[in-house]
């Protein structure tokens, strides 16, 4: 999914980092390829483990690791007192509130719906950037969200197909709400990011975010039992590789590819998460939600193609461009 139009500071030790465009290529791959496959990981353990719970699980591994990496790489790197509270304020939103919606809404959809929904990201961001900054919109930009207030409307609710199925629109419903959490926690980051690098961001609000999840997954204690060592290894694949290893290949593609193109890497995950569904699961999508997808995108398109710089929430100089799934 994750967007701020500035390049993060404090990231020299991953320049000096060899490798020249074939190797940010395929870094952006990598990423990509994770991301997709997180939803795929997530379906799967939500099955087994209590979603907050999960989720608090993961973060609580991300935060140690991260807490790591950050004394090693950027040692004395600390958040001032007067930016703690929008640290906290965006923790809360990308992290506790985006992941209670995105697990929650996990066990109720399937991975491929999970993932074909996260294309409205750049689409909703671009809708606030319009709604905060006043814009007076462009007939191309105008029709570019009409087309994705379209798109959206079919991958969410099939066109009515899902009516059957009200489990699975309500899980839809919540995965829109983390990606709505996920856009206002990048409006919140934009404030941040010209002061503090990307690790710094990212490991200070996962920490609040664990913290705040904490509350919510006590309150699942009665589902809690021996979780198979499976269950085990896929939380910590998702800290490892897709909350924290993610993060380092996408800032390293960022600083060699041009932000174009790291945007268009990231219009691919919904597709991997959707094929990553039907190939592992089993999972079918109705043929008018994979319309949608394609009307979401081609809106995507129109509206990064129609004169300005992404808006908040489009593209992560500071490595906050994706949610931490996905």
């Amino acid at each position: 999914m994750q967007q701020m139009r500035h390049r993060p500071g404090g990231t020299g030790w991953i320049r000096r980092w060899g490798g020249g465009q074939p190797a940010a290529h395929a870094a952006m791959a990598a990423a990509v390829a994770l991301w997709g496959v997180s939803f795929l990981v997530i379906k799967v353990t939500v099955s087994e483990v209590p979603p907050v719970t999960m989720a608090a699980i993961r973060f609580l591994m991300a935060s140690l690791l991260l807490s790591v990496l950050l004394r090693r790489m950027e040692p004395g790197a600390k958040v001032e007192r007067p930016d703690r509270r929008r640290m906290a304020l965006a923790g809360l939103l990308g992290i506790t509130v985006y992941f209670y919606c995105e697990n929650k809404g996990m066990t109720l959809t399937t991975a491929s719906n999970a993932a074909l929904i996260t294309a409205i990201i750049p689409i909703l961001a671009t809708g606030l950037d319009l709604a905060l900054n006043r814009t007076r919109l462009s007939p191309v930009r105008s029709a570019g969200l009409l087309l994705a207030a379209a798109g959206t409307f079919l991958a969410l609710t099939a066109g009515g197909q899902l009516a059957s199925a009200p489990g699975h629109l309500l899980g839809n419903l919540f995965i829109a709400c983390a990606m709505t959490a996920w856009v206002f926690y990048t409006l919140v980051n934009k404030a941040l990011g010209s002061r503090y690098s990307g690790l710094l961001m990212t490991a200070s609000q996962t920490r609040w975010g664990t913290l705040f999840l904490l509350p919510a997954a006590l309150a699942e204690y009665r589902q809690w039992g021996m979780f198979s060592a499976g269950a085990w290894v896929n939380m910590a694949f998702l800290a490892v590789c897709c909350s924290a290893g993610c993060y380092f290949l996408y800032l390293y593609a960022l600083q060699r590819l041009d932000v174009t193109v790291t945007t268009m890497y990231l219009n691919l995950v919904p597709v991997v998460g959707v094929v990553c569904g039907w190939l592992a699961l089993g999972e079918t999508v109705h043929p008018v939600q994979l319309a949608g997808g394609v009307l979401i995108l081609a809106a995507i398109g129109v509206v990064q193609r129609s004169g300005r710089e992404p808006a908040a929430g489009e593209e992560a100089g500071s490595g906050q461009g994706r949610p931490h799934t996905g």
